[in-house]
C-alpha cells in the first residue's frame, strides 16, 4: 500500500509497513543480477519493496451499470483493452493502487501496467518465450518510472523504456498490446456493452481515495529523472508515440469538443491520431496495406472516424461497418502519460505543433 500524505507543498510517500521516506538509492536491488542496460546509480528503491505494492491478477468483472462503480467519477481515467469481442475497463482508481493487473481477455493474456508517478499505461503480452507469466512491482524507479518483474524468470523491466533491463531476460522486448486511456463518462458513452474490473480485489483500499495528494496538479517529480524538458506542464497528459527509439507527443488542445483527426507523418510511419479534447487520444497507421494510405474525418457517431472509402473505424482501430468491416489499423507503439516522462526516456522528443 502506498499513502499519499500532503504537507508543506510536497508529497511523502511511506510504505505500509514503514514511516521511512522513499527515494533512496537503491544501487543493485532487484532479484534480476547485477547486469542493467539503465544507469544502476538512477535505479532508485521506491520505499515499500518488492511486492509491497501488490499487483493483481483476473480480477471478477461487472457490467458499467453495476452499483459498485458508483466510486467513479465522469472524470476519472480508465485503460481500456479489447480482444476480439471483449472491452474490458481498468480504472485508474485501482491502478492507482496496484500498479498492474494481470488478466486475460478473450484469447489474449495481458498486464496492464500502470505507473502513477508517470501516469503512464501500457499493456504487454504476459507470454514469454511462449510461456504464460505474471508481472508483479518490483519496487524499483528508474526515471520515476515503474520496473516490473516477470515471475517467469524474475527480470526486470522498463515500463516507458519498453524492454527488459536486467536479468536473465535482458534486451528482450514485450509485445506491446493496445490500450486507450478515457474518461469514464465518454467510456460510458462509447463502449456501453463493456465490463469492467470490479473493486473486489481482496485488499483493503479506499479506491475512490487518489493516493498521492495533489500529486497529479502539482510540478513535483519525486525521483530523479535524467533529462528534464521545460516545453509545457511537467504533468500535462499527453499521447506519446514511439517509433525506432525517437518520440513525438500530441497535445489535447489540438482537439475540440467533438472528435476529431490529425494526419501527421514520423519516422516513416503515416499516422492518424484521432482525439477529443481532455477526454481520449488514440494514434494508428493509416497505410492499411504497402501502398493504400486512408483519409479519415469524424463521423456522425461518436467514438468513431470514417475513412474516403466509407469504412468506419473504432477508437481501437477496428473497421465495424462499410467496405473493410473486420479490418484493423496496423498498431502504433503508443500510450498517454505525463509531458516529463517522454524527454526523460527520449532524448530530443519533438511535439506535434
Amino acid at each position: 500500500m502506498i499513502i499519499g500524505l500532503l504537507g508543506l507543498g510536497s508529497i511523502v510517500l511511506t510504505g505500509c509497513e514503514s514511516d521511512t521516506p522513499i527515494g533512496r538509492n537503491s544501487g543493485t536491488a532487484g532479484g534480476g543480477g547485477s547486469a542493467w542496460l539503465i544507469p544502476v546509480e538512477e535505479v532508485f528503491d521506491g520505499g515499500p519493496g518488492k511486492d509491497g505494492i501488490p499487483a493483481l491478477l483476473d480480477l471478477p468483472r461487472n457490467d458499467l451499470a453495476h452499483s459498485e462503480n458508483d466510486y467513479l467519477s465522469d472524470d476519472d481515467l480508465v485503460l481500456g483493452f479489447k480482444s476480439g469481442d471483449v472491452v474490458i475497463a481498468y480504472p485508474h482508481d485501482i491502478l492507482d493502487w496496484h500498479e498492474i493487473i494481470n488478466d486475460r481477455v478473450g484469447s489474449e493474456s495481458v498486464a496492464v501496467t500502470y505507473c502513477p508517478l508517470t501516469g503512464t499505461g501500457v499493456g504487454w503480452n504476459r507470454l514469454i518465450n511462449n510461456v504464460e507469466t505474471t508481472f508483479g512491482v518490483s519496487g524499483l524507479l528508474y526515471n520515476s518510472n515503474l520496473i516490473p518483474y516477470d515471475r517467469l524468470t524474475e527480470s526486470n523491466w522498463s515500463q516507458i523504456g519498453l524492454k527488459c533491463v536486467n536479468g536473465e531476460l535482458i534486451g528482450s522486448t514485450p509485445e506491446i498490446l493496445n490500450l486507450i486511456e478515457m474518461t469514464w463518462g465518454s467510456w460510458k458513452e462509447i463502449f456501453p456493452s463493456s465490463e469492467i474490473v470490479s473493486t473486489n480485489t481482496g485488499h483493503n483500499r479506499t479506491y475512490g481515495r487518489y493516493p498521492y495528494g495533489s500529486y497529479k496538479i502539482n510540478s513535483d517529480v519525486i525521483f530523479p529523472i535524467s533529462t528534464r524538458d521545460d516545453r509545457m506542464h511537467e504533468k500535462e497528459r499527453v499521447l506519446g508515440i514511439v517509433i525506432d527509439g525517437k518520440s513525438r507527443v500530441y497535445r489535447f488542445e489540438s482537439f475540440g469538443p467533438i472528435t476529431g483527426v490529425i494526419h501527421d507523418e514520423f519516422r516513416g510511419q503515416k499516422l492518424v491520431i484521432a482525439g477529443k479534447a481532455d477526454q481520449f487520444m488514440v494514434a494508428y497507421n493509416r497505410e492499411i496495406e504497402p501502398g493504400v494510405i486512408l483519409t479519415f474525418g469524424p463521423s456522425s457517431i461518436n467514438g468513431l472516424i470514417i475513412d474516403q472509402e466509407g469504412t468506419e473505424w473504432d477508437l481501437f482501430g477496428y473497421a465495424v461497418s462499410g467496405p473493410r468491416k473486420g479490418s484493423h489499423l496496423p498498431a502504433v507503439t503508443s500510450f498517454m502519460g505525463y509531458w516529463f516522462s517522454f524527454p526523460a526516456f527520449y532524448l530530443n522528443t519533438e511535439i506535434y505543433e
